[in-house]
């Protein structure tokens, strides 16, 4: 697991390394794992989750096909092109068209036939952010409420408070023209007097505050509930207790309630936490062979050191013409120490790392989708979601490897996606510095059945004849 929290980690190992005994480094690893696992992991998750939210201004141009799989082999499988196949109601209709959906994005038709069915269909899907598919469980909520009945009938659950409040935006958005549909959020602060009965719709919150709305309280009669969402399973289950907390209140809901999973994963540990949520689901996956890396070029540089994998750097960006690059880093004592230097040469540089707070790091991706900034350095908080058109090439400064050193192939395709993008070509480039750098370089190869070529950085013009 390449996380930035990972990266920090191994800052502060190498910055104790030179002054404390055997004993003490085994003792402040203990306590950086330690406080890693317990504090680290879901923050991760969540924030990376929440900063694709804040710096995305328009859907993904995603080219994966969709693996569908019902519970129904004998149901018609249909798909939509346009959101009026969908029939839905014409304030819900001008909702989608004001929130800048001209037609439905990949994920959007095959899910939204499923959702909007009659009698309802259970849903589990893998969706990355960006794809659409919060427009489509709010259009499926809001499609399904009857605003004449004052009681809550939708339930959406998300793992954070910041993540629910992006959600309810959405909701907010696409039902501006459909006032008689009410929203409550059921997050930390929003106290109501015991005895309360809600007359919102649509709630939408965090499990252990919905846990308590529905059982302890009694705010919501569950038996009422026509439609369970659960949004960002994977980021959900790193969480302790949320796993529990979520099946608990899916176990008081009639078995009639319309269950919707969204993962943007499909580990193991998602998968089996979404059979247990979702009976009977129909299934939508992407398919793992569509992530292709047929649009890029990939390429390595052998060097000896950090600083001459700094000199090659400048070499490849000094004979391109390059619109945009971004440069990804292992550590964030690597990230800032790069950043400098590349200051120090002239370049127009961002440095994004995770101790930054999310709004911070979206500023910084703003200013760098707009231009200001050439060249995005950052550690993997930045390998997914992002994406700037103009971005023509990336640069491994570092291999991505897990916890263990072994090479994180997942974090490798999401790093070098950032370019070859919305149908153009891209670039990648690979900095290797020793036998166990060409060792996960060759694995990685292995991996994905690609081979990548070596570049001779000193060679400008095949440098610019390998860009052009």
């Amino acid at each position: 697991m390449a996380t930035d929290s990972w990266a920090q980690a191994v800052d502060e190992q190498e910055a104790a390394a030179e002054s404390i005994t055997c004993y003490s480094l085994f003792y402040s690893l203990f306590t950086i794992f330690f406080f890693f696992f317990l504090f680290h992991f879901k923050e991760d998750k969540a924030a990376q989750s929440l900063l694709n939210k804040l710096i995305r201004n328009n859907l993904v141009n995603n080219t994966n096909q969709v693996e569908v799989l019902q519970k129904d082999p004998n149901s018609p499988l249909y798909s939509v092109k346009s959101f009026e196949e969908l029939r839905l109601k014409p304030q819900l209709l001008q909702g989608v068209y004001g929130m800048g959906f001209n037609r439905p994005s990949k994920i959007q038709e095959t899910a939204l036939p499923m959702m909007l069915a009659e009698p309802p269909q259970n849903l589990i899907a893998q969706s990355q952010s960006g794809t659409g598919k919060t427009a489509a469980f709010v259009l499926a909520m809001l499609s399904h409420v009857d605003p004449n009945n004052k009681y809550p009938q939708c339930l959406c659950v998300s793992p954070t408070y910041e993540l629910a409040l992006q959600t309810g935006k959405v909701i907010e958005q696409m039902g501006k023209h459909y006032p008689e549909v009410k929203l409550v959020y059921a997050i930390r602060g929003n106290k109501l007097q015991r005895g309360w009965k809600l007359e919102e719709q649509i709630v939408i919150g965090t499990p252990g505050t919905m846990l308590d709305w529905c059982s302890k309280f009694k705010f919501i009669d569950p038996k009422k509930i026509k439609v369970f969402v659960l949004d960002e399973a994977d980021v959900m289950i790193a969480t302790q207790g949320h796993q529990d907390q979520s099946i608990r209140i899916q176990r008081m809901l009639p078995k009639s309630c319309q269950m919707l999973l969204f993962s943007a994963t499909f580990e193991e540990t998602v998968w089996n936490f979404a059979q247990r949520i979702v009976p009977d689901p129909n299934i939508i996956k992407l398919k793992r062979e569509e992530e292709t890396l047929d649009t890029i070029k990939q390429y390595f540089v052998l060097c000896n050191s950090k600083e001459e994998k700094f000199h090659a750097l400048c070499n490849i960006y000094g004979a391109i013409t390059i619109a945009q690059a971004m440069i990804f880093c292992h550590t964030r004592k690597t990230a800032g120490w790069l950043a400098g230097e590349l200051s120090r040469e002239g370049h127009q540089v961002a440095l994004l790392s995770g101790e930054m707070q999310v709004e911070q790091r979206a500023a910084v991706i703003e200013r760098f989708r707009d231009g200001k900034e050439k060249v995005l350095v950052t550690t993997n908080v930045c390998a997914r979601g992002i994406d700037v058109e103009q971005v023509s090439v990336v640069i491994n400064f570092d291999l991505p490897v897990d916890k263990d050193g072994n090479p994180d192939n997942e974090t490798y395709l999401h790093r070098i996606g950032r370019t070859g993008r919305f149908g153009k070509r891209g670039l990648a480039i690979n900095m290797v510095d020793s036998k166990m750098s060409m060792n996960i370089l060759n694995r990685i190869q292995e991996h994905f059945n690609k081979k990548i070529e070596k570049l001779d950085t000193d060679d400008l013009d095949e440098i610019e004849k390998i860009a052009s």
